[in-house]
């Protein structure tokens, strides 16, 4: 691969780095190698992230690194129906070409994928390009990933989805099966966001405005052109933030009774103001013999003065 390119060009020496690295260092949650003839155009594979709708599931995908790569950023794309993102769109992360203003040489495919690991499970908050499907739907999606890979392109490029597919099937566990609690727990939610939505009474956005997305470590969900997420520094759902603030909230039962239980506290005087109080009445005492010696004096003064007339 190598005696196909010019090894001075920095993006070149750069791609046959990482490429040497993903080589040397495999991961489990992850797979990506360059194409033979272009290894500017990856594909990659990633694991559906753990104790989520996605687990156990197969995700290919393609990244398109520029010309002046690691300078400016790749494109992302996924090929695997998931749930999350739209298949065969452009992913706009603040790490890919839709915001080069973000972009940090240092960052890698290997960054991008894990970012992209722990985005998966993030609500999408109604932005462009992204998917919200139900948690059984998803799983589904999970269970059909494995099945077989996705096609796309050049016989050159599905030899390389396949090969990432099977070294991935080796690592991923099976899908595991919601539990009966869960699935009791998942209905009674989505009747009552239902509720919610057929609402009479629900206020609508005006036209024109969007539902604001989230910031995260450094990785944004835009909303504009093809929306979706922003990997790397991984924002936290609004659903995990709502359960996570419902939770620290007291119940009112609890609130009361540390209301009633509380008792007023004695204030316990410092030793500095003892310490004022002992100077000042020392003070009034030293004050208080001076004003009687004096006096005294003075009556003593006034009795040699009427013994000497």
């Amino acid at each position: 691969m190598a005696d196909k390119y010019n090894l001075k060009n920095p993006a070149v020496k750069r791609i046959l780095q990482e490429v040497k690295e993903m080589h040397s260092n495999p991961s489990d949650d992850f797979m990506s190698l360059p194409l033979e003839e272009n290894i500017f155009e990856w594909q990659f594979a990633i694991r559906g992230p753990r104790d989520t709708e996605f687990e156990g599931g197969i995700y290919h995908g393609r990244i398109q690194l520029p010309s002046e790569y690691p300078f400016k950023p790749p494109s992302f794309m996924l090929l695997t129906p998931n749930g999350r993102f739209e298949t065969q769109t452009k992913i706009c992360l603040s790490i890919s070409n839709h915001h080069p203003e973000h972009w940090q040489p240092s960052w890698s495919v290997r960054t991008a994928l894990v970012a992209l690991i722990a985005f998966m499970p993030t609500n999408p908050n109604g932005a462009l390009g992204s998917l919200d499907y139900k948690k059984e739907e998803r799983r589904t999606l999970a269970v059909k990933s494995r099945e077989a890979p996705p096609k796309f392109g050049t016989p050159e490029r599905q030899k390389l989805i396949d090969e990432i597919h099977e070294y991935m099937l080796s690592k991923a566990p099976p899908v595991p099966q919601p539990s009966a609690t869960e699935a009791s727990e998942e209905h009674p939610r989505n009747e009552e966001a239902e509720a919610l939505v057929d609402s009479p009474n629900r206020e609508s956005l005006p036209a024109g405005e969007r539902i604001p997305d989230q910031e995260g470590d450094g990785i944004l969900e835009e909303q504009e052109v093809l929306a979706n997420p922003n990997p790397a520094g991984v924002e936290v759902s609004g659903e995990i933030q709502s359960n996570v603030s419902r939770n620290e909230l007291p119940q009112k039962s609890d609130t009361t009774a540390r209301v009633h239980n509380t008792k007023p506290e004695t204030r316990v005087q410092k030793p500095d103001d003892r310490l004022f109080t002992l100077a000042a009445i020392g003070l009034v005492i030293a004050i208080v013999v001076l004003l009687l010696k004096k006096f005294i004096k003075s009556t003593e003064h006034g009795a040699l003065f009427s013994n000497g007339s």
